[in-house]
């Protein structure tokens, strides 16, 4: 892959692309929850979630889809989302920004992306899971909780 075609991800729908489309999406997102599923590292970050991961699996998959540049499916099906804003009904620290991007990492490891497109990929989701952990720091009393 050249200078240019590097440069292209993040443009229009080039990350999207790179990713597989939709099909690559749903892919890397059922890689991502089989590795938080299996992975002791991710336990943290596992409690997290319902037994049932369906639901969280189909709103990672769109929600990634639009934000990779394909067709905005997260708002097609749930409507608008702050990312921060959205994650402020669990307690997330360093332990697990860390355990989801390193479910992250491995899922991107299982795709057939370049070397390119997986380096670019996980370094553009390390932004959004240390701006929810900011928030978080930000404001540390959630609602209901005293």
């Amino acid at each position: 892959m050249n200078l240019d075609q590097r440069l292209a991800f993040g443009v229009g729908d080039a990350s999207f692309q790179a990713a597989g489309g939709e099909i690559g999406l749903h892919q890397l997102v059922a890689d991502f929850y089989k590795v938080m599923e299996e992975a002791p590292q991710a336990a943290v970050v596992r409690a997290m979630y319902p037994p049932d991961v369906n639901e969280a699996q189909d709103r990672l998959a769109s929600f990634l889809s639009g934000w990779l540049g394909g067709p905005k499916r997260y708002a097609e099906k749930y409507g608008g989302i702050s990312i921060p804003q959205f994650h402020t009904r669990w307690q997330v620290g360093d332990a697990e920004r860390d355990a989801w991007l390193f479910c992250m990492e491995q899922a991107i490891a299982r795709q057939p992306y370049s070397p390119e497109f997986a380096e670019y990929l996980l370094r553009q989701l390390r932004v959004p899971a240390e701006r929810i952990r900011q928030v978080q720091a930000a404001c540390p009393v959630r609602p209901g909780q005293s």
